[in-house]
């Protein structure tokens, strides 16, 4: 049976980590001449956005906040590297942990590379783990990659 990558998805908080999993990304896009996907989601929290009557405009925030996503999209990779590569980029509203699952089925992706925080205890309790739970639902496999592990080095 022949492994056939052909668009591996690349989630970004725009972190250091998210970073690391960028490099990951990019060797395997060029190895497998895969697609790649890159995706931010935007998560707006009500609950924590100030009232109207606080002189926030919600529909204009939430506009600033896409378009700061989009820039910082397009600042992710190398434009030397992805100069004649097949790059889409995507910026999408909801919780990352469903989000991310559900772009990856909707564009019938073969690989996720992730970033993983390293939470442990109390905090990946409180927090959770977008990483964990995109493992565990994902229509696909899922390369986690941790801060500071030991770097992949290509043949």
């Amino acid at each position: 049976m022949a492994i056939r990558i052909q668009r591996i998805l690349l989630p970004t908080d725009f972190s250091d980590y998210s970073a690391t999993a960028t490099k990951y990304a990019c060797e395997l896009v060029t190895k497998f001449d895969a697609e790649l996907h890159l995706l931010h989601t935007l998560e707006v929290h009500l609950s924590s956005t100030p009232a109207f009557g606080m002189g926030l405009d919600l529909p204009s925030y939430v506009q600033e906040s896409r378009t700061a996503a989009e820039n910082s999209l397009r600042s992710v990779l190398d434009h030397q590297w992805s100069a004649g590569r097949k790059v889409v980029q995507a910026v999408v509203d909801g919780s990352p942990k469903a989000a991310i699952v559900r772009y990856a089925r909707t564009h019938e992706i073969d690989l996720i590379i992730l970033a993983t925080h390293g939470r442990s205890g109390l905090a990946h309790m409180i927090i959770g783990s977008v990483a964990e739970s995109v493992v565990r639902t994902a229509p696909c496999p899922v390369l986690t990659v941790r801060p500071g592990g030991h770097q992949c080095i290509m043949p």
